[in-house]
């Protein structure tokens, strides 16, 4: 088969292209020999059941289908597609997940779903899908996520992709998870993720700095919170460095005690500085001293000098005498 007329082909390898065509669903006519297809703005909504199979594609191992505004993916969506190995879904609304929309694809190796899990949690969907197959390679930046997504987990996965999400650590139980026999080899990338550096996150940075081949972008990760630490790299700091606030229900008033310990340390500094201060100037602080006696003592002597006068009873009769 030719072309399809919404498409741009390329002979070789075999690649079809379809960009921002407002399909509704995927081209019928597709070359027999097509290795990898694109599909990019369209409108397809729904994916149904053998929906690439109007004739066989016994070649195809990489689909993209990204910014089409799939909603749904029915049961068998991918048969008639048994040598694909990558499918991109990034950037689709998705609602609906059927248990069986990868069965028709046993080859399916690479999963990508950036930003395309943030209309409808359908994580639970996915965890079904997701059995069926030998995933290696998950995909989920962007995603919105607040915790490790462990039910999307599939024994065997090597990689898994948390970037721009929403974590703020990962939990002991959520490590503990990573360290199943079926997960030990998982990798995992979590840059730009707002990573909160308190008493909470000492248990993951304990095991960032005792596995960080485990994480490939470990050295780029960076604080978000609290405000003395935003920007800090994660392997910089010690577990055993991190403090809690009362407030967040952790080790209570452990940086209140440290805020008074602070305070004291100031304390005396100021107090040695100032003792200093005296002992380097203590000749001139012991002549102001002696000229500051001398002064009173000139005075309290002007002060009795002026009482005998105005007690002398002979200056007291010559001037009542007329």
């Amino acid at each position: 088969a030719g072309c399809p007329a919404a498409c741009y082909c390329v002979t070789t390898p075999e690649l079809v292209q379809c960009r921002y065509e407002r399909l509704q669903e995927p081209p019928r006519e597709l070359p027999a020999t097509v290795r990898n297809l694109s599909i990019a703005g369209s409108n397809l909504s729904v994916l149904h059941r053998a929906a690439f199979a109007a004739r066989p594609l016994p070649d195809l191992r990489l689909l993209r289908l990204h910014h089409d505004n799939i909603q749904a993916i029915e049961d068998l969506a991918l048969q008639g597609l048994p040598a694909l190995h990558t499918l991109d879904l990034s950037h689709n609304p998705l609602l609906a997940v059927a248990p069986g929309a990868f069965s028709g694809a046993p080859l399916l190796r690479t999963l990508q779903l950036n930003q395309a899990l943030l209309a409808a949690p359908v994580e639970e969907q996915l965890a079904l899908a997701l059995h069926n197959i030998s995933l290696r390679r998950l995909e989920l930046a962007g995603n919105a996520l607040r915790a490790l997504p462990a039910a999307l987990l599939p024994a065997g996965l090597e990689e898994l992709d948390l970037r721009n999400n929403s974590l703020q650590r990962l939990s002991p139980a959520e490590l503990r998870s990573l360290e199943a026999p079926a997960l030990r080899g998982l990798r995992l990338t979590l840059g730009a993720n707002p990573l909160s550096c308190d008493c909470a996150l000492r248990p993951f940075l304990a095991w960032l700095r005792a596995a960080p081949a485990r994480v490939p972008d470990a050295r780029n990760l960076r604080c978000a919170g609290p405000g003395a630490l935003r920007g800090t790299a994660l392997l910089r700091l010690r577990p055993e460095g991190l403090l809690c606030a009362a407030a967040e229900g952790g080790e209570p008033g452990q940086l209140e005690t440290a805020s008074y310990v602070f305070f004291g340390i100031v304390l005396a500094l100021i107090g040695v500085v100032f003792l200093m201060v005296l002992y380097l100037n203590r000749r001139g602080i012991k002549r102001w001293l002696h000229n500051l006696r001398e002064a009173c003592r000139d005075q309290m002597e002007g002060y009795h000098y002026r009482y005998e006068q105005d007690a002398d009873p002979r200056r007291t009769s010559a001037v009542s005498t007329p």
